[in-house]
Formats: C-alpha cells, structure tokens, sequence
C-alpha cells in the first residue's frame, strides 16, 4: 500500500458528499490520500496532533472542506506549513 500523500480533511461526515469527489479524483490520478473527519470546534487537539506529525507520515499538502464554515481550513492553517 502506498503511503497518503495528501490529507482529506473535513469537519463532519455531512461534508464526505462533496469531499468524496476529491477523493475519488485523486484516486483516478494515482495519488494515495487520508480520509478523516476531524473538527476544529469539537475537536480541536486532533486536528493539532493530526497535522504535528502529518510531514513525517509523508502528508505533502492538505485539502479541507467544512460545509459553509471556514475555520478548519484556517486552524489547518494556523498549525502546519503544508499547502
């Protein structure tokens, strides 16, 4: 199995819909990806220990999607350099 090079983030499993697209893409081009649900709201500490230690597990870049919010793509931000 190839390791993930990107991370597929989203706030709750009500966004997968939209999220599964992108994973399914990136399957289609061969780029093996990690799918979670991790809030920023409900929890925060997951999202920070997720992303502390994403580059060592190969993580290259970060995708988010959060229903109408932005503030997982903003603590994403906050707590990592990825793109």
């Amino acid at each position: 199995m190839t390791p993930p090079r990107i991370a597929l983030l989203m706030g709750s499993k009500n966004d997968y819909e939209v999220m599964r697209k992108a994973e399914e893409t990136l399957a289609e081009l061969g780029i093996a990806s990690d799918t979670r649900v991790i809030s920023a709201h409900r929890t925060p500490g997951r999202l920070t220990a997720f992303l502390a230690d994403a580059p060592a597990r190969g993580i290259e870049a970060v995708i988010c999607g959060a229903g109408g919010a932005a503030h997982l793509a903003g603590v994403t931000a906050a707590h990592t350099l990825l793109p």
